[in-house]
């Protein structure tokens, strides 16, 4: 049984103590492991440093219980790294190397999540991530859903980089309350250009997309214990390099750009110019990682994947636990098995909760907890 999220009226310790205690059977039902009464004991004494296969178990489930991921089939084969010995700027950057590298896996993408010591925090909310430049005219040059994050890297001393639409950003890692900025390798932040199979002009847009998705502004809750730096990454799913980062217009906006290099006539939308350019991008996108050797996923295939994951799991007596938006693709929803399913979308633990953005702690007057 999963700990639900403590309720209000618990106090912060007695929800805690019930959390470890249900992690603690969670844990030694699933894995046969003896002992658990003395983890139990433990906890009662207020004493349960986690073990690292108990962290590593806790890490996994976290994945099968979140509720936004599609591509949870493959939980189990989670690399966990506990670091939670390391918390000074350069042992958590070296380590961050180490696990981009390592989950890229030449292109063989390796589920992985490296979980720090308290009194560190990333301010990414990834660790790849392309710069938003603000332009005096209000345009964004780069990624505008990175724009406040680029401001703040910049307050806190970054020069800038060439002004490209796909500079990588810094890190920013705070530990004992000082944030210092480190800069990625091109081969830590590895990148995949998108050409087109039948269409070269596509290739001649400029488009790119960093081939590892390493979220880390998530706090990972196991046990009742919070470890606020713990980046993971699985692989992409090409809708959402394709349908979302490149096409959305708060973002890259780039459906027009294909739409001219496809010569689709765009003057009205009932031509379907949007979709046409939308699936072609798609098309782009797989295309693109196959040829560079990187793992990806597509839509339709990731869908019944999940499918699978929702069988295995009923076999094992444990509900799942999903948000229907995030579930379904924004392309071609309707052809995917989810489509017709309803989920609960109750958030159980071991989970992951969100962490308010840096720059807006940094920035007074600005409410802490707006989106």
């Amino acid at each position: 049984m999963a700990a639900s999220v403590p309720q209000p009226n618990q106090t912060p310790q007695a929800g805690a103590l019930a959390e470890a205690l249900e992690f603690l059977h969670l844990y030694h039902t699933e894995t046969s492991r003896p002992g658990l009464r003395q983890r139990q004991a433990e906890a009662y004494r207020g004493h349960l440093p986690l073990s690292t296969d108990e962290l590593t178990f806790g890490a996994r489930v976290a994945w099968r219980n979140s509720t936004r991921c599609v591509g949870r089939l493959p939980w189990q084969t989670l690399r966990v790294n506990d670091l939670r010995h390391v918390t000074d700027h350069d042992g958590v950057f070296t380590h961050l190397l180490a696990h981009l590298r390592g989950a890229l896996n030449g292109g063989r993408i390796l589920p992985t999540m490296s979980v720090f010591g308290p009194g560190v925090r990333i301010h990414n909310d990834q660790l790849i991530r392309y710069a938003g430049y603000r332009q005096p005219d209000g345009r964004v040059i780069g990624d505008p859903r990175n724009a406040d994050l680029t401001d703040h890297l910049r307050r806190l001393g970054w020069a800038g980089g060439p002004g490209t639409r796909f500079d990588v950003l810094p890190l920013a890692i705070e530990a004992g309350g000082q944030a210092r900025l480190f800069d990625l390798p091109a081969d830590a932040a590895h990148e995949v250009h998108i050409t087109h199979p039948t269409c070269p002009a596509i290739g001649e847009l400029g488009l790119r997309w960093h081939a590892l998705p390493v979220i880390s502004n998530l706090t990972l809750e196991v046990a009742g214990e919070s470890f606020q730096v713990a980046p993971f990454n699985g692989w992409y799913l090409q809708t959402e390099i394709a349908a979302r980062n490149l096409s959305d217009e708060g973002r890259y906006d780039q459906l027009p750009a294909v739409a001219a290099a496809l010569g689709l006539e765009t003057t009205s939308r009932r031509s379907l110019w949007v979709d046409r350019a939308l699936l072609e991008l798609n098309v782009a996108v797989l295309h693109s990682f196959d040829q560079a050797g990187v793992r990806i996923a597509d839509h339709h295939a990731v869908t019944r994947q999940f499918q699978h994951f929702e069988t295995l799991e009923a076999r094992a007596g444990r509900p799942v636990q999903g948000r229907w938006s995030w579930l379904v693709p924004p392309m071609a929803p309707a052809t995917t098995p989810l489509w017709d399913r309803r989920y609960d979308d109750r958030e159980v633990r071991p989970n992951f909760t969100p962490q308010r953005p840096a720059w807006r702690e940094a920035r007074p007057g600005v409410c802490p907890f707006h989106p």
